[in-house]
């Protein structure tokens, strides 16, 4: 028996990557608990694309096998590419998991679908110019400067602890399985995709090429929303509304803006750099994109009663 569409919205909901845990004992815990709410809104009739960040794990897996190769003489080093789609794929499935689980514990005929997913970016975009994102394990200057001639990649001393490989964020311009994933979506699949922003790839007359580098997961959360004519972009964050002069006795939560109203907010610095700056600038992204959508931030734990219109920040075209 086919799986069936629900009758609500579609929305691409944005889990943080720091909100997984450390360690992936840690995360099956907490992706239990992140799942129930994504299923309140599945039972409502909500139609759910989870993106979700991998900043820690993908860190925690490109740490394992710097120290393995370091130290055992038999384990290789991993392409940052490749750690990136490892991370993908046990983030995937333990989201995919527990959604299913609870899916079936509420007898709701939905399945998932977990999409390893790959994002085309600019081989000539400027944040290649001068890579500044500190990923994997310390190392001293020989042995930096050496695997960067080998691996092709660049290194740079840390704050003084070391030397680590950095690599650039581009912005993402296009998602390779996105006819994949706007299909299961239509077939009435929960979808899990562009973890981690997507594997960033180039795009060659040979074809597609992994490149080292770190997409902002709300960028490409955004992109996929757009795409897929969502009727909304939730992003999923510690606080249940945006604020304006935050930590200030004039602190004021915003419950709506406009894209206008949040680009007078980003130049007044009312956003903090990789915090809610990236959030708001990814929903103006997606409205500009596609004005007849709607962009929410808001708490996981808001997220059903955001989406009703309840609460939450909403930022419209």
């Amino acid at each position: 028996m086919p799986y069936q569409k629900g009758p609500g919205k579609t929305v691409v909901i944005a889990l943080g990557g720091n909100a997984l845990g450390n360690t992936p004992v840690e995360q099956l815990g907490l992706v239990q608990n992140t799942a129930r709410h994504i299923v309140d809104m599945i039972e409502e009739g909500t139609n759910v694309v989870v993106s979700h960040g991998n900043g820690p794990q993908v860190g925690m897996i490109n740490n394992a096998f710097a120290y393995a190769s370091a130290h055992d003489g038999k384990t290789p080093d991993m392409p940052f590419p490749e750690a990136g789609a490892m991370s993908q794929g046990y983030i995937g499935y333990q989201l995919s998991q527990a959604i299913l689980n609870d899916l079936r514990a509420r007898d709701i005929k939905r399945s998932t679908a977990c999409i390893v997913t790959q994002t085309v970016v600019d081989a000539d975009d400027p944040a290649f110019e001068d890579p500044t994102k500190p990923v994997g394990a310390f190392m001293d200057e020989e042995t930096a400067k050496a695997k960067a001639a080998e691996m092709g990649i660049t290194v740079k001393e840390d704050a003084g602890r070391g030397w680590r490989q950095v690599v650039a964020s581009p912005i993402p311009r296009r998602i390779v399985e996105f006819d994949a994933v706007r299909d299961l979506v239509e077939d009435g699949y929960v979808v899990v995709s562009t973890g981690g922003g997507g594997v960033p790839v180039f795009e060659t007359k040979g074809g597609y090429v992994g490149t080292p580098a770190v997409i902002d997961k709300d960028r490409s959360s955004a992109l996929m929303a757009s795409e897929l004519n969502a009727d909304m972009l939730v992003i999923l964050t510690a606080v249940e509304k945006v604020c304006v002069n935050f930590n200030t006795p004039e602190q004021e939560e915003i419950s709506e803006m406009t894209a206008a109203q949040a680009r007078e907010y980003i130049e007044q610095g009312q956003f903090a750099p990789g915090s809610m700056l990236p959030k708001v600038e990814a929903c103006i992204d997606y409205v500009e994109k596609y004005p007849e959508g709607k962009a929410l931030i808001t708490s996981l734990e808001c997220a059903a009663a955001g989406l009703r219109g309840e609460t939450g920040t909403v930022i419209v075209a």
